[in-house]
């Protein structure tokens, strides 16, 4: 049986910004050692939650440098590196190579779309470039392209090929994608609030918005589950389900940047076309960290 990447928690790590739009790197060096101390499992850098979709190709590439430089090594770091281009996928994988990562996150093709086959190949066509692992990403709801069990099934055959992380938010589809593949393919949950059901089907954790708020407690609901005491996991998902939750009040990462400058970090704002939560939006979500004794905690 092959090793993971990881297991447990990986957090889908935000890019914070200075108030000129630029990468806030001193802010993302104090986010890495917070998500360290505070135990999570992995760092994953730059996809949804991290702005990818708005972060030039250099910039893309300086915030995977830093990082896998700043963790160096402490804990397993997953390169965001996908594209609907394949030929830009491969530059950003070969770059994020080169830096050190542990693996690569890579998103099926949006906006142009594909065929299943078409996923096949461009999929095919990047781990080939490639030495180090992949971790598949299917998001339909933001890509408008839907990965199958069958797909993953004839992916998981190419050595570098190792997992996906799965949102498209159909739990059933999770055990015919383990039957086919077997526990090799690691399938991790990307939606917080499906975490409990993923790895109660052989799944091997989370990648998480949620941690970015909450890493300690993000941690603890995935190593019950991988300590078989699923009925903790799911009394602690119970309790932080209204915060996993609003964080997806808004497009995410608007309600995450957000969270994490409410309590005490200079995540600063979201990249356009995203653009700031409503004034009543805002206000639900303040409410909702103060109930948690989240507001200002780490001011």
């Amino acid at each position: 049986m092959s090793t993971p990447i990881f297991t447990g928690s990986g957090v889908a790590l935000i890019t914070p910004m200075n108030s000129d739009g630029s990468v806030n790197f001193d802010e993302l060096g104090r986010l890495l050692e917070f998500q360290i101390e505070n135990g999570t499992d992995a760092i994953i850098s730059c996809g949804t939650t991290g702005e990818a979709a708005t972060l030039s190709v250099e910039e893309h590439k300086a915030v995977l440098s830093y990082t896998a430089e700043k963790v160096n090594g402490r804990i397993p770091v997953v390169g965001g590196a996908g594209s609907n281009d394949t030929a830009t996928a491969i530059d950003i994988s070969i770059a994020a190579q080169s830096y050190g990562v542990d693996a690569l996150l890579s998103v099926t093709p949006y906006y142009n779309k594909t065929s299943q086959s078409g996923l096949v190949k461009h999929f095919t066509t990047i781990a080939d470039k490639v030495d180090v692992p992949i971790i598949l990403y299917n998001v339909p709801s933001r890509t408008g392209c839907n990965m199958k069990s069958k797909t993953y099934a004839e992916l998981s055959k190419h050595h570098n090929i190792v997992g996906v992380k799965e949102a498209n938010g159909d739990i059933s589809s999770v055990s015919l994608t383990r039957s086919l593949c077997g526990d090799d393919f690691a399938i991790y949950s990307g939606n917080d609030d499906q975490t409990v059901p993923f790895m109660s089907l052989g799944g091997k954790g989370v990648i998480s918005v949620f941690a970015n708020t909450c890493p300690k407690e993000m941690h603890e609901i995935c190593q019950a589950c991988l300590d078989n005491n699923f009925k903790k996991a799911a009394e602690m998902n119970f309790h932080y389900i209204e915060l996993m939750n609003i964080m997806f009040s808004d497009v995410n990462p608007i309600p995450v940047k957000t969270a994490m400058n409410l309590i005490g970090f200079n995540a600063g704002e979201c990249r356009l076309p995203l653009v700031p939560m409503s004034y009543a939006g805002y206000h639900d979500l303040k409410d909702c960290l103060a109930k948690y004794n989240l507001l200002d905690k780490y001011k």
